[in-house]
């Protein structure tokens, strides 16, 4: 398995799209498919914010985060996120997501960013709180609800 940027991947972008509208496109009211494709040419960098690693093994997408800004718009203040966290289903169990976190979190530090957030529908913060990022606060936002937590990255 490889860990790769979308921008070095672009014939991923279908792949990523379908799963991330699949899993979270019915959010946010009039969202589209295409929407969601369309918004994915903003993360086609390597180093600069926002981008996108995927896990790749040989041609086949196993999965993806997102480093990304302002991922809740009632947290203004908070500006670096870590987001869309998604691992296909037949490659889960596998510590793909972890080794995905941690890559976004290397990159965030060279990107000089000292705090990252994300949100998870699991309350009990599960692999995030496994990998050290600290509960803040639950919130229901935009009718689910979430735990928003830090990870205080030493840069």
């Amino acid at each position: 398995m490889e860990l790769e940027y979308l921008a070095e991947n672009t014939e991923a972008i279908p792949t990523l799209a379908n799963w991330y509208f699949n899993e979270w496109g019915h959010i946010e009211k009039g969202n589209t498919l295409d929407n969601v494709t369309e918004k994915l040419h903003d993360y086609l960098q390597i180093d600069a914010i926002p981008l996108i690693i995927l896990a790749i093994d040989e041609s086949e997408i196993l999965g993806a985060a997102q480093l990304k800004y302002r991922e809740m718009d009632i947290y203004p203040e908070r500006e670096h996120w870590l987001g869309g966290v998604y691992v296909s289903e037949k490659h889960r169990g596998n510590k793909i997501a972890e080794k995905i976190i941690l890559k976004v979190i290397s990159d965030a530090k060279k990107l000089g960013v000292k705090t990252l957030y994300l949100q998870t529908e699991n309350e009990s913060g599960g692999l995030y709180r496994h990998l050290g990022w600290n509960p803040l606060e639950q919130v229901n936002y935009r009718c689910t609800d979430v735990l928003v937590m830090e990870n205080q990255i030493c840069v």
